[in-house]
């Protein structure tokens, strides 16, 4: 089940909602999180089946292992709570590890050693990358002494609240258990219906009517590139380029939308990344909750104050390394992060030198970057990436045309794919120079405008909802 279908919108999120609110008006507070958490784990059950038992089992064993650890005591306590810390992280890497990377590793091994290992039948559960993350930041925080001991009820919120439990954003429990611990959550606060609404309804249109058009060029593309010439290369590169942009944050948008409905507030997740005039910049526009837990659990425990600028650009090229294989079982990514480690480093480089290129120049180069990591992002192999590459500036079918003919070529493609192109179009203009999410929700009031911007929105997502199409990163 995904939040761009009529299945969710229109029969599992008014069931649980109303449940939801019923329980509270009647203040039966500690129900109304259990049937939350049902609901939950229903949404989880509907898209991953059976592996939703794991998914239970692992997140009460690291619940245990959290509390295991808050609680140890005695002569030799910090020794208990780094076996327990050792046990619980390995529980986590070990599942990912597992369902993500077992396939990766079968084939190195295959290649390396001249072998012919079967793959094994895995199918990789929906959001398990995510609240991957957000178990090991809970224990990494236990072990610290950053957190307390919580309620297995609030807990259990946290972990499963289902707008983010599959795509994120990556919600850290700080932000989550106190709001709800705060008895005041649970009355009906009718601005943030609104706003929920408002946001979920931009999301939705952001994601139908928009990306999923764009990905559609895109993916038929890079199934078939020797199919196609040099202007559907560059067509399909930057359909896929704001496809993935308006994907995942219309996700975010809705997931932060529904997340107000029950009166939960998420953390931002995107702050228009397609304006940021270098790569530090932009990872710090892209995907933020991701950032921002690389930062706080990878960079930093690599990175020492006063070690030098060598330690400070080892520590972001680690944190890029591992982010890229976070993002998928193969050497693109892995390369794909190494390059915008690299990128970082370069723009970090420049300004600790205080060096800086006017803005378009720096735009323009840094938004060619964002397309050629999206390139190696989206391609089968670095193969693929290559060629995809090459054909983007392959011009040697117009080599014998004149200028007419050249213009007669665009003008049959422009209008083959008229409607391609004017999305993308639209696309780019609200990337570039649209307002973010997070500065619309921070202006909105409640209004008839407003409302009425809503249900336009909602009912031309709802009209295109003609097709189930998941979001891009259930394969991460």
């Amino acid at each position: 089940m995904i939040f761009s279908t009529y299945l969710f919108i229109l029969v599992f999120l008014p069931i649980t909602f109303l449940g939801y609110r019923l329980l509270s008006h009647f203040l039966y507070t500690e129900l109304s999180k259990v049937w939350l958490i049902l609901a939950s784990l229903f949404f989880y059950w509907h898209g991953s089946g059976s592996f939703v038992l794991a998914f239970i089992a692992s997140v009460i064993f690291n619940y245990l292992i959290g509390i295991s650890i808050i609680r140890a005591s005695g002569p030799h306590a910090q020794l208990k709570k780094k076996l327990l810390l050792t046990v619980g992280l390995t529980e986590n890497i070990v599942l990912l590890g597992y369902y993500k990377y077992a396939n990766f590793v079968i084939e190195n091994v295959n290649f390396l050693m001249d072998r012919s290992y079967n793959l094994m039948d895995i199918l990789l559960p929906l959001g398990i990358s995510f609240f991957t993350f957000q178990l090991i930041a809970f224990l990494v925080d236990c072990y610290k002494g950053q957190t307390e001991e919580y309620s297995f009820i609030n807990y259990l919120v946290f972990i499963t609240f289902f707008p983010q439990l599959i795509v994120g954003p990556i919600v850290h429990h700080k932000e989550v258990v106190p709001q709800l611990e705060d008895e005041k959550r649970t009355f009906f606060n009718k601005y943030n219906m609104m706003l929920g609404i408002f946001l979920f309804s931009m999301g939705a249109a952001k994601k139908v009517v928009l990306a999923d058009p764009l990905t559609a060029y895109g993916s038929a593309y890079f199934a078939d590139v020797a199919s196609y010439d040099v202007l559907a290369s560059w067509l399909a590169t930057f359909s896929y380029t704001l496809s993935y942009y308006f994907d995942l944050s219309g996700y975010a948008d809705m997931a932060i939308g529904l997340g107000l409905f029950f009166n939960i507030k998420l953390p931002q997740n995107f702050k228009s990344p397609y304006k940021a005039r270098n790569f530090r910049d932009y990872w710090q526009r892209w995907h933020i909750t991701l950032s921002r837990f690389l930062s706080t659990y990878i960079f930093r425990s690599v990175y020492k104050k006063g070690k030098g600028s060598f330690n400070f650009y080892f520590a972001v090229m680690v944190t890029f390394f591992v982010s890229g294989f976070w993002h998928g079982a193969g050497w693109s990514f892995v390369l794909w992060g190494i390059i915008n480690g690299v990128f970082v480093c370069m723009s970090h480089f420049m300004r600790r030198r205080e060096w800086q290129l006017p803005f378009i120049v720096a735009w323009i180069l840094t938004f060619a970057g964002v397309v050629g990591t999206r390139i190696l992002f989206v391609a089968t192999d670095t193969a693929q990436a290559v060629t995809v590459m090459k054909k983007m500036f392959d011009f040697q079918q117009f080599a014998s045309l004149s200028m007419t003919e050249i213009g007669y070529e665009i003008y049959t493609f422009t209008m083959y794919n008229a409607v391609t192109i004017v999305i993308l179009l639209v696309a780019m203009a609200i990337a570039f120079f649209g307002k973010s999410s997070n500065e619309m929700k921070e202006e909105f009031k409640p209004s008839v405008k407003n409302a009425v911007i809503a249900a336009l929105l909602l009912g031309l997502a709802l009209a295109q909802m003609t097709a189930v199409s998941d979001f891009l990163y259930f394969q991460f």
